[in-house]
């Protein structure tokens, strides 16, 4: 059996028993396409059952001259995730990829608001047609929800309770949870809602069940999401570095500024790991002094 044979078979368990999004398998065919090429090339037989971690060396280095440290990091775990999976069915005795150590990634803070440029960001919104009170709803619930850029994408109708102000949220690996918005999230949501109904009854589209839709009366896709973002961060002069992952950034510092507990906000978050929600501790040096000096017995 072909490696690309392997590729397909090791794509559908992804799809059908991870149930991982179309995204995360985008990048896992690109990584592995990118292997098996290479590998093809400088073996003559090209099979799997021969890979060794010589070989993946050779790739990781090639690749480290034309990526990013993150791109080839990721190359590398889909590697070891497709050799694990090869090794469960018989194909490969051992898992080469498990002995290439992972590139020395650079640490970065993610960009986020302060609470006045957030606030001065969610009130750039103004006008009562269907583009911006739907925009305003869009950045309202981003940031009122802490919400991933594909999880406000993927939102429909039937996620949404602006009674208690609710939404059921599809995070990654398909797992399921609660956020919340505040009032001003619901209140721009009710409003934007008879717009979105007018809309596509216009288009004669009434049965489309996303939140959010185009101007073709269809699902807003990421990238018109992010576009959203952009326009209105480009309209209140602030930063264009700003992306969508920002305004989640900036809800998990606020929390934790006011004092949130952080098992709390890794539920909001919906991360896995505490430590994906600890690097949102080392946002704000100043405030984390402050505190410090507030609470510790032995800081004067």
């Amino acid at each position: 059996m072909s490696g690309w044979a392997y590729l397909e078979d090791f794509l559908r368990y992804l799809r059908v028993e991870r149930q991982m999004s179309p995204h995360t398998l985008r990048n896992y065919r690109l990584d592995l396409s990118q292997f098996l090429e290479f590998y093809g090339r400088h073996r003559e037989d090209g099979r799997l059952e021969g890979v060794t971690y010589q070989d993946l060396r050779v790739f990781l280095a090639a690749a480290l001259q034309k990526n990013r440290k993150t791109t080839v990091a990721r190359k590398l775990s889909a590697l070891r995730t497709f050799f694990k999976y090869l090794q469960r069915r018989g194909v490969l005795s051992q898992n080469p990829a498990k002995l290439a150590p992972s590139p020395k990634l650079e640490k970065f803070l993610p960009h986020y608001l302060t609470v006045d440029e957030t606030f001065h960001l969610l009130a750039e919104p103004k006008g009562d047609d269907f583009g911006t009170r739907r925009d305003k709803a869009i950045l309202e619930v981003f940031y009122g929800g802490g919400l991933r850029l594909a999880e406000l994408a993927g939102l429909n109708l039937g996620d949404v309770d602006l009674g208690p102000g609710v939404l059921r949220v599809w995070g990654k690996g398909s797992k399921e949870r609660l956020a919340f918005l505040g009032e001003p999230a619901v209140e721009a949501v009710k409003v934007y809602l008879p717009e979105r109904r007018r809309f596509l009854e216009q288009q004669g589209n009434a049965a489309e069940t996303a939140l959010f839709i185009n101007s073709r009366g269809r699902r807003l896709s990421t990238r018109g999401v992010a576009r959203v973002v952009a326009k209105w961060v480009r309209q209140a002069g602030l930063s264009p570095g700003l992306t969508p992952h920002g305004l989640r950034h900036s809800f998990a510092t606020h929390l934790l500024e006011g004092q949130a507990d952080l098992r709390s906000v890794q539920e909001l978050l919906g991360h896995a790991s505490i430590s994906s929600t600890q690097k949102y501790l080392h946002l704000n040096l100043d405030y984390l002094m402050e505190e410090y000096d507030k609470a510790h017995p032995r800081s004067k």
